[in-house]
């Protein structure tokens, strides 16, 4: 299945910082690493459950940084 990229570029310490937490997050959080090993028998290679995780990590932070812009 053929990937669509809105857009190759930007911003590169975002991504370097999704990068790092996604890489911890599979070393010492279990339910990634579970995570990890479900998409892995379903055939998944390592970077696409790698740009899983950081879509879901930064739909996360997004989430935290609007209901913390509406308490204030």
């Amino acid at each position: 299945m053929p990937r669509y990229r809105l857009n190759r570029y930007g911003d590169r310490q975002l991504n370097n910082a999704l990068h790092t937490v996604v890489q911890s997050r599979i070393q010492y959080q279990p339910a990634t690493r579970d995570y990890v090993a479900r998409r892995t028998t379903e055939g998944k290679t390592s970077r696409e459950i790698k740009r899983c995780l950081a879509r879901y990590v930064a739909r996360d932070l997004y989430r935290l940084l609007e209901s913390g812009a509406a308490a204030a």
